[in-house]
């Protein structure tokens, strides 16, 4: 059965059919998430497995975090390791060229890798250990809470991937491969609210940008904000909260696994609520070797679109874009700044 596009939002699946035995059932739902990859690489899922109340703590942690004062939250700053683990001040990333540093600050979280570990010795992808605020009340109880939701991400995220080589005919385990050893990254994020009198086509909480990775998993808290860009009608639509479900969105992995078949899409934040936003990104990177090159039944009658490309290659190109965007601007208005100071004196 078709989805409707009438409000043009994402639609909200019932993936719990992927884990019955219902074929049928289990056969539409491929259907549906078919019809998304192909129309925008959007929709919003229930019936997963991550219980509301591991999902109301979790947010809850990250709230709790994001009261510290700067000065706690700066204790674990990112810029202390080279790994991608630790805080995130706002206005650190543009991921839209043209727009400021973006109104967000975040946390970078991950597996707890110990620095015994292979990944961590030869320098992986996003491989280490956490840094913790030892600043916070019950610091035993959030770390646990942070890992046990972490886990149960990854095997959401799993899932997903089943259900997208399905939709491409693939068996299920497909990306057996690329799971295997697979890293991943979640994020806690608070947007402040934009200032009433600021330019909205300067300020975001997040710019337009398409994700790194191959899928990815946002938990959203009520308040609205996230927006994507429909290309056939060249409007933004919101993504409006839907509670205990996930916004799962495909990355430009999937896009350059599928020869542009599926869409790796823009999608941005605006936070014009006049209230605290906070989201929960899980982004799912795969084997930092693994190779991505065209899937074999997407480039039969035309050739790959793209060159074959290692995981870590393709995270560490946006990476690199996003932050180095951020850091030149910074110092072009310090520029301008100082020429300015100098013209008056």
């Amino acid at each position: 059965m078709p989805i409707s596009t009438t409000s043009r939002s994402p639609p909200v699946l019932d993936f719990s059919a992927f884990y019955g035995s219902d074929a049928a059932a289990k056969q539409k739902l491929v259907a549906q998430v078919r019809e998304c990859c192909l129309h925008n690489g959007f929709f919003q899922i229930t019936g997963h497995r991550i219980p509301s109340s591991l999902q109301e703590k979790v947010m809850d942690c990250s709230k709790r975090f994001f009261d510290l004062s700067l000065d706690e939250k700066t204790k674990i700053s990112k810029a202390n390791n080279s790994y991608n683990r630790g805080y995130e001040l706002l206005h650190s990333q543009i991921l839209e060229e043209g727009t400021a540093p973006e109104l967000k600050e975040g946390l970078y979280l991950g597996e707890e890798i110990p620095s015994s570990h292979p990944y961590f010795v030869n320098k992986k992808l996003n491989s280490g250990p956490n840094q913790w605020p030892t600043g916070i009340d019950n610091l035993e109880e959030f770390q646990q809470t942070t890992m046990t939701y972490y886990a149960s991400m990854f095997e959401l995220a799993k899932d997903v991937l089943a259900a997208v080589a399905l939709t491409l005919d693939l068996p299920e385990d497909y990306f057996g491969s690329f799971v295997d050893g697979a890293v991943a990254a979640m994020r806690f994020l608070h947007y402040p609210p934009q200032p009433p009198d600021s330019n909205e086509r300067l300020t975001r909480g997040v710019g337009a940008h398409t994700d790194f990775g191959s899928v990815t998993l946002l938990l959203q808290d009520e308040v609205d904000g996230l927006q994507v860009w429909d290309r056939d009608v060249e409007q933004w639509f919101d993504v409006l909260p839907v509670k205990g479900a996930y916004v799962v969105n495909l990355g430009n992995m999937m896009q350059r696994w599928s020869n542009d078949r599926y869409k790796s899409n823009l999608h941005r934040v605006i936070n014009k609520s006049g209230k605290e936003r906070y989201s929960i990104p899980f982004f799912f990177n795969g084997n930092p070797d693994y190779v991505i090159d065209c899937l074999p039944n997407c480039a039969v009658d035309e050739p790959a679109n793209y060159p074959p490309i290692t995981v870590t290659a393709a995270i560490l190109g946006g990476y690199n874009d996003s932050y180095g965007r951020a850091e030149r601007y910074k110092q072009t208005e310090a520029g301008k700044a100082a020429t300015k100071r100098v013209g008056i004196d």
